[in-house]
């Protein structure tokens, strides 16, 4: 029996000395859905923008004339391979802020069967992000090319798989909508808009009917602009709203808010119809270095971002989806939104010293 006495002590030792968060913390608490991406980075020339009609930044679906730019952009530059897509990236910068329990973030997405799928479930495994991708063998793992000039991204998606996603051939069977059912915060990037509205609307309906949280970016100007209509018909649902300040001035345009003031946008983007009447809107925009603006209550708060050496900045692909993986780490833990802007800074300026949106292997934070 003696033998057995130092185990027990040693068991209540080590159950003093794990993190409260922990506990409060369950697998699976946040929930991502989206268009799951090889990145292929690479810091090219005014030419090589000027040829395929490319601004400095931007983001845009690949159109046939952008074809042969996939090819040429990893012949003639050094280019970087890594694991992208908007939520994916975002929900991959969540479960990195929060480093413990493993798998609190639940990614769902399409890729291809095929070696940059492969690519991408071991990424996932890495990031320790509890993916279950719907594989299909029709069209080839999603594709993004990153062309850098200076301090500006153009990014030109090349979705292949990742529009093949299926509402009745994944999200509908039971194993995985167990894994929304258990989620507390639900992320989706705008982007998924041109891919499966009705995947979107059957998250964001259970989210409003449960009163958890269903979160939503404009992502960039094309879905403001070309799929507002998708957009607007999940609003109703949306209880946070993220966007930055390009993606926030098309958006006022197309909803005829006569306003150029990011904080007026705001502040009319929250008023917008809602179903939850249980939850206020939060609206956050983030504006690059000029800081980040958030309705709270009938005001909006300006938070200054943290500062950088211009000289450190290594790639700003990934700024605005780590800003809502740190926002939303600390929101799943039921953070006050101050501390979710504060830990979206560190992440984002965490994100910009390296290529991709890749990070060291813990976050100094908080």
């Amino acid at each position: 029996m003696a033998s057995g006495e130092p185990r027990a002590k040693r068991a209540k030792i080590e159950e003093k000395e794990a993190d409260p968060e922990e506990k409060k913390l369950s697998q699976n608490a946040l929930f991502g859905m989206g268009n799951p991406l090889l990145d292929i980075s690479a810091v090219v020339d005014k030419d090589f923008l000027e040829k395929y009609g490319l601004k400095p930044n931007d983001q845009i679906l690949a159109e046939d004339k952008h074809k042969a730019m996939f090819e040429e952009i990893v012949k003639k530059f050094k280019v970087e391979y890594h694991a992208g897509g908007s939520t994916q990236n975002t929900v991959k910068v969540a479960q990195w802020m929060i480093q413990r329990p493993h798998k609190v973030a639940t990614f769902f997405g399409c890729i291809g069967q095929d070696q940059f799928g492969e690519i991408l479930k071991q990424k996932a495994q890495e990031a320790h992000v509890d993916a279950h991708y719907y594989q299909q063998d029709a069209e080839p793992t999603g594709t993004c090319a990153a062309c850098i000039t200076g301090d500006n991204r153009s990014l030109v998606a090349n979705l292949a798989a990742a529009n093949c996603y299926k509402k009745d051939k994944h999200l509908d069977l039971e194993e995985n909508w167990n894994l929304v059912e258990k989620a507390k915060v639900f992320y989706i990037a705008g982007f998924f808009l041109t891919v499966s509205l009705e995947s979107i609307l059957k998250v964001a309906k259970h989210a409003a009917d449960s009163n958890k949280i269903f979160s939503i970016n404009l992502s960039a100007p094309f879905i403001c602009q070309f799929f507002k209509d998708a957009l607007m018909e999940v609003m109703p649902y949306v209880d946070i709203l993220f966007g930055n300040e390009t993606e926030a001035g098309m958006f006022a345009r197309e909803q005829g808010f006569e306003t150029k003031d990011i904080e007026e946008i705001a502040q009319k983007a929250q008023a917008l119809p809602k179903v939850n009447k249980k939850r206020q809107r939060i609206v956050v925009f983030t504006q690059g270095k000029d800081g980040t603006v958030m309705t709270k209550g009938e005001k909006v708060e300006m938070y200054p971002v943290l500062e950088i050496d211009q000289s450190k900045i290594v790639d700003t692909n990934g700024a605005g989806d780590a800003f809502v993986g740190g926002f939303l780490s600390q929101l799943v833990q039921e953070k006050a939104v101050e501390e979710c802007v504060q830990a979206g800074h560190y992440a984002a300026n965490v994100i910009i010293r390296h290529a991709g949106c890749t990070f060291p292997e813990k976050p100094a934070y908080p």
